[in-house]
């Protein structure tokens, strides 16, 4: 299953060969996972070392115990992202809450990106992102302070339409979106609002928003835990 350079503790290398079969379909959804000493024989392993692996895919929702029968595969969709464009929030399933709104000076990154020199603000909408009751994504959406002051996008409450509509009504509608994709480990902030299990990392997208002219007119950063989700890329021509 794994090779002697994975220094990662036992436990972690059962409980990602075991995700790794369940994303595959090779453990489908509703179907129960092989039982405790046949994992252990099957991955030479401890069984206190196969019940901390099932432990952490419990924690994360891949599997679900029932007493007295077994562990099983959650049937449950991965949040399916398409990658050239945002998860749109519906009345029924996504809403968004805004957690803060403010002037700031903007990360290093977040200035080259949006064109402004150094000492320029920047308008920061930090918001969560629920699928139901559950956390889905953080974002942080930044605006040139030269285009929100004074606008909606500068208040702290929802805005109908959303930052495309108020963009566009001051002349500076959406032409051009340009992802950039990494993952990493999350920081705390992102632990206790996605509510992430132990060792899972994030996806981070870089997302540049540019109007007419090619002008940098939003720069978002969004965070979401990726046991969660999948990017969908759909490319033809």
């Amino acid at each position: 299953m794994a090779s002697g350079s994975d220094s990662r503790p036992r436990h972690e290398q059962v409980a990602a060969d075991l995700r790794s079969r369940i994303m595959s379909g090779e453990l489908p959804p509703g179907s129960q996972l092989p039982s405790i000493p046949t994992l252990v024989q099957q991955y030479s392993a401890a069984t206190a070392t196969v019940q901390r692996a099932l432990g952490a895919l419990k924690a994360e929702g891949s599997v679900y115990s029932e007493v007295g029968k077994g562990v099983y595969v959650r049937p449950r969709r991965p949040l399916v992202v398409e990658a050239s464009a945002y998860l749109a929030p519906t009345s029924d399933r996504y809403a968004y809450r805004l957690r803060s709104v403010a002037e700031v000076a903007p990360p290093a990154e977040v200035a080259r990106e949006l064109g402004i020199g150094a000492g320029e603000r920047a308008v920061l909408r930090h918001r969560l992102l629920m699928c139901g009751a559950e956390p889905v994504e953080l974002s942080w959406s930044y605006y040139p302070a030269a285009i929100a002051s004074g606008t909606e996008l500068a208040v702290r409450r929802k805005i109908p339409g959303g930052a495309p509509r108020v963009l566009a009504d001051l002349g500076y509608p959406q032409r051009q979106t340009r992802d950039r994709v990494s993952a990493r480990m999350p920081t705390t902030e992102e632990v206790e609002a996605l509510d992430l299990p132990p060792y899972v990392p994030v996806l981070r997208q870089l997302r540049v928003i540019r109007s007419v002219d090619a002008r940098p007119v939003e720069v978002s950063i969004l965070v979401k835990g990726s046991h969660r989700h999948e990017l969908h890329y759909d490319q033809r021509g």
